[in-house]
């Protein structure tokens, strides 16, 4: 098993809509929103290394409001 944090900033206002759409997303296993830097964090689990970029690029990324994203993979637990 695969996974990062992910660290999002996003569009003022639209931080609840967000974090409800975030949550919807098959491989993401936790989402909240944080007080800081950035809006939101959630934390992404995938079976593979090309599955996690799969859904950091497609469903991630692509949803509107995000304006930037910082991702940390994980490489030990």
């Amino acid at each position: 098993m695969t996974s990062a944090f992910v660290l999002l900033n996003v569009k003022t206002g639209s931080e609840d809509e967000l974090l409800n759409e975030l949550k919807k997303i098959k491989g993401i296993k936790e989402a909240h929103r944080v007080y800081g830097v950035y809006d939101t964090i959630i934390k992404v689990e995938a079976e593979s290394l090309e599955k996690l970029k799969e859904v950091l690029t497609w469903k991630i990324r692509r949803l509107p409001n995000i304006k930037s994203t910082l991702t940390m993979i994980v490489v030990e637990e």
